[in-house]
């Protein structure tokens, strides 16, 4: 049997299915594969009819975009579109025939088939929105906590949506400033702070890297210029951990410290170099691009 063909008799059952277990008609069938649609019967009746409890509220934004896809994907499938009727083809003089109202043109197995496609799109729709909510409630959860894992998560889908290079920079420096607010709500637990730390400074190295390597490509500064804000909020916040920490706490800031000063050092440099023009790199380490010096003058 033709795979497609097979798929397209399953979302039929199961549209029949959904409609009798929501009260409609009853069809004196039964499929081989009734068995395996059971389950997700029973899941489309209790989107149906349940609502996740989400305290938190749903972001504008991916609320936008999701109505965007869900609309994206009712245009592709024909869900919902008027039928056209076709064009009046009697010759002109004569008299139309008097008949019976015609057929619709969408068949009662595609009206099904539409059915069960917006089902599963709604469970989609719900399901992610509950998983926002989740998302949302995340995003004071620090190293060791159950749902740091899903912020983490949540981050990494941010760093895939992000349209360009200097954007996922931007966004790792902001990763980079929540790992040190973790690291002041974990301080003194030694593992969980080294560990924020440690986040903090791959994030660090990941952003400053992007976002020097749009500065020798573009030769515009706002990349340094978001750096260097960066590095001096971040030293800061650093500082103030150094108060009060134990000495094992106060060695793990300082190596994080060393890494904003020589990010900070490459930023002068990048910065020094967009006078002569392009820079002239001589290869490259963690920060990305190492720039030549400017040509002396004669």
């Amino acid at each position: 049997m033709d795979h497609s063909l097979f798929l397209r008799r399953r979302a039929e059952r199961f549209a029949q299915l959904l409609d009798e277990a929501n009260g409609g008609r009853r069809h004196h069938v039964r499929s081989r594969v009734d068995d395996q649609l059971t389950a997700l019967v029973a899941v489309g009746q209790r989107l149906s009819t349940e609502r996740p409890a989400v305290d938190a509220e749903v972001d504008p934004g991916f609320r936008t975009s999701l109505r965007a896809m869900l609309l994206a994907t009712a245009e592709r499938e024909g869900i919902g579109a008027p039928v056209i009727a076709p064009a009046d083809s009697t010759p002109a003089g004569r008299q139309p025939v008097v008949g019976p109202p015609p057929r619709p043109l969408l068949p009662a197995v595609t009206a099904r088939r539409a059915r069960a496609r917006l089902a599963i799109f709604s469970g989609i729709a719900v399901g992610a929105i509950a998983v926002s909510g989740i998302s949302a409630a995340s995003e004071n959860a620090v190293p060791g906590d159950a749902l740091y894992g899903m912020k983490r998560s949540t981050e990494r889908a941010q760093l895939a949506l992000a349209g360009s290079d200097p954007s996922r920079g931007q966004l790792f420096l902001d990763f980079a400033r929540t790992r040190v607010g973790e690291a002041a709500t974990v301080r003194g637990d030694g593992d969980r702070y080294g560990a924020a730390l440690d986040g903090m400074d791959g994030h660090t190295r990941e952003g400053v890297r992007l976002l020097f390597t749009a500065v020798t490509q573009r030769t515009d500064p706002a990349g340094l210029d978001a750096v260097d804000t960066f590095l001096t909020g971040q030293r800061r916040a650093l500082n103030d951990l150094l108060d009060g920490a134990s000495r094992a706490e106060r060695e793990r800031t300082r190596r994080s410290l060393a890494l904003l000063d020589a990010a900070g050092e490459r930023s002068a440099v990048l910065r020094t170099s967009l006078t002569c023009g392009l820079p002239a790199t001589t290869g490259s380490d963690e920060f990305g691009p190492v720039p030549g010096s400017c040509p002396t003058p004669r």
